[in-house]
């Protein structure tokens, strides 16, 4: 089974809230290699056409790689509300 078959059995909790933030400013400003667009392992992160950093965070797997590669602090990230989130289905 490849990894676009197991991640399609995940099931998300969508929280009408967002887990992740991104400060635009910083991004903008200070962010210049955007490392946020290569790292997550679930292609979240994109460029709108005027260039700033958007997120789908709806189908986020809590990895937290984003916050690590983001050495500028121009996201937010924390852990979904109880009950809200993903959750693996056969590994």
């Amino acid at each position: 089974m490849n990894i676009e078959a197991k991640l399609g059995l995940d099931v998300f909790g969508l929280d009408k809230q967002p887990h992740i933030a991104i400060d635009q400013q910083v991004c903008q400003a200070v962010c210049r290699l955007r490392p946020c667009l290569f790292v997550c392992p679930a292609h979240l992160y994109t460029l709108d056409p005027e260039g700033r950093v958007q997120v789908n965070w709806e189908g986020c797997l809590e990895c937290g790689a984003c916050t690590v590669a983001c050495q500028d602090k121009g996201l937010e990230w924390h852990y979904p509300r109880a009950g809200f989130g993903v959750q693996y289905r056969f590994g």
